[in-house]
């Protein structure tokens, strides 16, 4: 089995991003054959700063790797590392019908929220359903938000298909029940657009400080308090046993237990967790030379698989 997964370079990793991705693509890399790749294409719908852009990528491909990401299991490159994929989006772009693309609630969600009408930003699902054409994938990670994109390629792949033969494998999304949606400091869905996040890599009281700053109701330190609407114990209960997510209970609902002493205890459970990935993290950055060559070299072993299914594609179409 074949998975693959793409991830936009759009910042600073936060507490969302870990558990609703970059834990995912970790655990599944031991389920199959894994290809992981940093959207860097598809970003510039956004149209980036130049600079911004390069360091994000670097910092990406740190996080991913300090998180887990083993490139002995991953196949993990830069998507403009393939220039297969912007010639295989022209070739469908020629089978999509714009029905297809007008229809994608995301280019109607931003454009609302004020982003450009760029062709970009409307053509991207074409982007993406040859990010996943591709490579032949089976199974397709893919938050909520992408789900309508995914559909998108397999419509399209089942188009192109119909036409030329049966040149591509249909894929399947893989949307675990399981991952939560994880509360940022205000109780909205964690979301750098929302400025409520908790890095994950950041330096110890600015953690603690972010962490201080979740929003709690005005219950004073001697009343009960209930546990499940609150955004610190929603968070605790990512990282906490049973046993002590069940004492936290006790602690909320017995009274004398304060928000403070609640924050602390979770600002503990982050700092605690992420020490190793921390460590990792900064022995990489210290031979990132080395860690760009391997991101390079996976790039040239992506490239090999895109030229493969190229070859099929190109003579399906008549090019070759």
């Amino acid at each position: 089995m074949r998975i693959l997964t793409g991830v936009q370079p759009s910042g600073i990793p936060h507490l969302g991003n870990y558990f609703g991705a970059m834990r995912q693509v970790c655990a599944l890399q031991e389920k199959g054959e894994s290809f992981l790749f940093i959207a860097d294409y598809h970003s510039l719908t956004t149209s980036p700063d130049p600079e911004v852009l390069r360091k994000n990528i670097v910092n990406l491909a740190l996080d991913f790797i300090a998180c887990g990401v083993d490139l002995d299991k991953t196949v993990f490159f830069r998507q403009s590392s393939v220039p297969q994929v912007c010639e295989l989006s022209w070739i469908l772009s020629n089978v999509t019908p714009v029905g297809f693309l007008e229809r994608a609630h995301s280019y109607k969600d931003k454009i609302a929220k004020g982003f450009s009408p760029n062709s970009g930003l409307f053509t991207y699902p074409i982007l993406m359903a040859a990010d996943i054409l591709l490579y032949g994938a089976d199974l397709v990670p893919v938050g909520k938000d992408q789900k309508q994109h995914l559909e998108i390629t397999r419509d399209i792949a089942i188009k192109f298909n119909n036409q030329y033969g049966e040149i591509f494998s249909i894929p399947e999304g893989y949307i675990p029940d399981e991952v939560a949606i994880v509360p940022g400091t205000d109780g909205q869905k964690m979301s750098k657009s929302y400025d409520n996040t908790i890095p994950i890599f950041a330096p110890e009281k600015q953690l603690k400080k972010s962490v201080m700053n979740i929003v709690t109701d005005c219950k004073g330190l001697e009343e009960p308090k209930d546990p499940d609407s609150c955004n610190v114990f929603a968070l605790y209960k990512l990282f906490a046993t049973p046993e002590e997510v069940q004492k936290m209970r006790e602690n909320y609902q017995g009274g004398n237990y304060g928000y403070g002493h609640a924050k602390l205890a979770l600002f503990e459970k982050i700092w605690t967790t992420f020490e190793p990935m921390r460590k990792r993290r900064a022995e990489l950055e210290a031979n990132l030379p080395e860690v760009l060559k391997m991101i390079e070299r996976n790039g040239e072993k992506a490239m090999e698989e895109a030229e493969k299914m190229m070859k099929k594609v190109r003579s399906a179409v008549g090019l070759r």
